[in-house]
């Protein structure tokens, strides 16, 4: 009996990093991965995306096919019912190890008529529709906040590159002791972007001359109540220490968040030091702690994607 593992990302930007902690914690024993490439549209059938296919030819009656949360293999309600369905006819069963659907064996049948349970169809449906409300509310807010940004007189989106009509002259200009900054203000475009049509003409520099010359900007994050109660009874360096003592309490129900302003580094270290929320080394993890962790995490996570 074979362990299938399956595993998709939205974006190219992101990391199964997440996936990988909740899969591993579950102890799958001689594992078979099958991971989608970056950027798999989640609107696109499950039984239509190549891994997923290529994980049900591998298949034989009896393996268990694992995921860590049911939204990396399904979103809507149309192919939140498909799955179980292929999954019965192959006799495979399905661990979902995160999320709404980890308690729930959404392979069950009725022992007579051999389909799916009414009770297990109808959760499966109202959750499979509440994830897509709450997709649909971020969407709606996300083009609502653009929406304000643009009336402020900001643009979204990602700043465009040098075309191959003004690289010349930006290379001429950067010959003739023009900076990168002025360059791109005088075109309407990155700092990236010139660095990528002058890079062969760039002087080497060391990863220190690259840090001294970008230093880190304070960046704030909300930090979960129950990380934040963790690490101020830990032992912090300073800089930890008077980032979170400058923290601002934000009520949440019958919780909290911290809101930290720190520069990069600081929240990593944070990160860092509240690693025993995970549990480990004979320390059970707390899953509501363990959950705050993660969300602190996640946040964490993003500072690397809008680093420069």
């Amino acid at each position: 009996m074979a362990n299938l593992v399956y595993k998709r990302l939205s974006t190219e930007q992101q990391s199964t990093a997440r996936q990988n902690l909740v899969l591993d914690e579950a102890g799958i024993e001689d594992p078979v991965v099958f991971e989608e490439d970056p950027g798999t549209s989640s609107r696109l059938h499950p039984l239509q995306r190549p891994k997923f296919r290529e994980l049900l030819t591998y298949a034989r009656p009896g393996d268990t096919v694992h995921i860590s949360e049911m939204f990396r293999l399904v979103r809507g309600t149309g192919h939140i019912l498909d799955v179980p369905d292929v999954l019965h006819r192959e006799q495979l069963a399905l661990r979902i190890h995160d999320g709404a659907f980890s308690a729930m064996d959404l392979t069950a049948r009725h022992p007579r008529t051999g389909k799916l349970l009414s009770t297990v169809k109808f959760m499966v449906q109202t959750l499979a529709a509440a994830g897509e409300l709450q997709r649909d509310l971020q969407r709606e807010l996300t083009y609502d906040g653009l929406r304000a940004a643009e009336a402020k007189g900001h643009k979204g989106g990602r700043r465009p590159a040098v075309t191959a009509a003004k690289t010349d002259a930006v290379r001429t200009a950067y010959r003739e002791g023009r900076s990168i900054a002025a360059l791109a203000r005088d075109h309407g475009v990155s700092r990236g972007a010139i660095r990528t049509a002058v890079a062969d003409l760039m002087p080497e520099r060391t990863a220190t001359e690259e840090n001294a010359s970008a230093p880190e900007l304070p960046v704030t994050l909300d930090m979960p109540g129950k990380v934040a109660d963790f690490l101020r009874a830990a032992d912090l360096e300073p800089a930890g220490r008077a980032a979170l003592d400058q923290g601002a309490t934000v009520r949440r129900g019958q919780g909290y968040t911290l809101r930290v302003t720190a520069v990069p580094a600081v929240h990593r270290q944070l990160l860092d030091r509240c690693q025993p929320l995970d549990g480990g080394q004979g320390v059970p993890a707390v899953p509501a702690q363990r959950k705050a962790r993660r969300e602190y995490e996640n946040r964490v996570s993003t500072l690397a994607l809008t680093e420069p």
